[in-house]
């Protein structure tokens, strides 16, 4: 039967446990068996960073940016962070409350895409000749 005492609940994971850290002299990295697949950047992240940097940049508050654009600060903040996905009328009222354009505020995101994903890419051994990005394309 079982060695447990009758009063003793059992415990089954529901994942199995993460193995420890890596021996330092293992192989790890893109491209290495067992080496995590690298994740590629989501759009609201990109455009989340691009808001703050730019904000940042201008060494402007949430409260005052929220204020220009006409919506709420723990909205904007939840936008910059990648939380949110904004309708193009809060992006580009974010973008105008900081002096850009929508298509700049998305051609800076497309910029930080092509650079995160180029990196990606080289990591990737598909064997295909890869893309140039060298478009934009936003689906709702």
């Amino acid at each position: 039967m079982s060695n447990r005492a009758p009063d003793q609940a059992r415990v089954v994971p529901l994942r199995p446990k993460a193995a420890g850290p890596a021996a330092p002299t293992a192989p790890r990295g893109p491209g290495r068996p067992g080496a995590p697949a690298p994740r590629e950047p989501l759009w609201r992240d990109l455009i989340g960073d691009v808001l703050r940097g730019e904000r940042l940049a201008q060494e402007r508050t949430l409260k005052d940016v929220a204020d220009a654009a006409r919506i709420s600060m723990p909205y904007l903040s939840e936008v910059e962070r990648g939380r949110k996905e904004a309708s193009s009328e809060v992006l580009a009222a974010a973008a105008h409350a900081l002096g850009l354009g929508l298509g700049d505020l998305l051609s800076r995101a497309q910029g930080e895409l092509i650079r995160l994903s180029s990196r990606h890419s080289s990591a990737r051994s598909s064997g295909t000749a890869g893309s140039s990005h060298d478009g934009l394309c936003l689906a709702a």
